[in-house]
């Protein structure tokens, strides 16, 4: 899912004014249907770096937001899980800000971090609804960023928080929907946000699965370079739930 881009262009400048005026608890709700943190949150584990995935301290070019559709994952997912099971219901939630470098490599896992504390993953679950995915974007991109690790979230959840969305019901039952038409019309919630500046992953078969946004290292949108993410004019599907396609 790591990719690497160049060439910094055009900002949302709607971003900035929002972030001056988000407090941290409307942040952590503000993409959720429904999120109820339960009274004990799940301890996270170690993520560190590995043969597959090795350290790597690379200058940072750019970033990309990455956000992943809900209920997509659920499909797939655990019901049980927080994000899936109980009355808890996600749109789009947020899966990480990735630094990005200046060619194909990533910085990642760049020092090593400490377990995240319950108030950090509790500030965070409703954004990222999973305490493991939270440590593991830690410890293998925020390690990369200056800042604690309340910085890192604090940054990645204004940046997400600042989001609109298309209707996804109506798009979802759109005849001819293509993966350039969804981009085209996520960037038309967004004031500033050109679809250039929007990569679209989808499963095997078609099925809406991530949305990528390119950053400059001043979190303004850019133009994606270089690979990641699916043709434009292919087909895309979105799954909206178990009961309806």
């Amino acid at each position: 899912m790591d990719v690497s881009r160049k060439a910094p262009r055009r900002l949302i400048s709607v971003w900035t004014s929002l972030w001056l005026s988000l407090a941290i608890p409307t942040v952590a709700l503000a993409q959720a249907v429904s999120c109820a943190v339960p009274a004990a949150v799940p301890r996270p584990h170690a993520d560190t770096p590995d043969q597959d995935t090795p350290r790597r301290v690379l200058p940072i070019a750019s970033y990309t937001l990455a956000l992943t559709w809900g209920p997509q994952y659920c499909k797939r997912g655990d019901p049980m899980s927080f994000q899936c099971g109980s009355d808890n219901r996600f749109g789009f939630t947020l899966h990480g800000l990735w630094p990005d470098g200046a060619g194909k490599d990533w910085p990642q896992y760049c020092r090593a971090v400490p377990l995240l504390s319950e108030a950090t993953i509790r500030a965070n679950l409703c954004a990222t609804p999973s305490a493991q995915l939270l440590q593991h974007e830690y410890a293998k991109h925020g390690s990369c960023m200056t800042g604690s690790a309340d910085d890192y979230f604090r940054t990645s959840t204004r940046l997400y928080a600042a989001l609109r969305y298309p209707d996804m019901n109506r798009l979802s039952r759109q005849s001819g929907l293509t993966v350039g038409r969804f981009a085209s019309a996520f960037a038309r919630a967004n004031r500033g946000l050109t679809p250039d500046a929007v990569r679209v992953t989808t499963t095997r078969d078609g099925w809406l699965d991530e949305i990528w946004l390119c950053l400059d290292t001043r979190f303004r949108t850019r133009r994606c370079e270089q690979g990641g993410g699916q043709a434009s004019g292919l087909p895309l599907k979105i799954w909206r739930g178990a009961t309806r396609r």
